[in-house]
């Protein structure tokens, strides 16, 4: 499957930016799919996930109850809706799409979208 993230972007402290991720194929609706973030000089980190039904979500503490992730599979979608955001969320975002929630980064990656909050 290959992914192609946008919705990238420049936004003030507080702002919001919503991010989608397209997948190719016809197999969207089996995969889990997740969304990773890599700041300037850090290790890439978890953002959060959705199980193939999206019955299921996971998101990482820091972004918890500001950060939502969804899927549209008739659109071969998933999207990260992300609310009071901070200076410290800036960084590079990538959504992968994996078998599972557990093995999810052993998937396929897309190139990864920059989002940019200034203080």
């Amino acid at each position: 499957v290959q992914l192609v993230e946008s919705g990238g972007g420049l936004v003030q402290a507080g702002g919001s930016l919503r991010l989608s991720c397209v997948a190719s194929g016809r197999t969207f609706s089996s995969y889990a799919m997740g969304w990773f973030r890599q700041a300037p000089g850090k290790e890439r980190e978890f953002v959060a996930a959705i199980s193939w039904s999206g019955g299921t979500t996971d998101y990482a503490d820091s972004v918890k109850g500001r950060f939502t992730i969804s899927r549209d599979n008739t659109k071969n979608t998933v999207y990260l809706q992300m609310n009071s955001l901070k200076p410290e969320d800036t960084a590079v975002y990538s959504c992968v799409a994996g078998a599972s929630l557990a093995t999810i980064t052993g998937g396929s990656w897309g190139q990864g979208t920059q989002v940019t909050v200034s203080s």
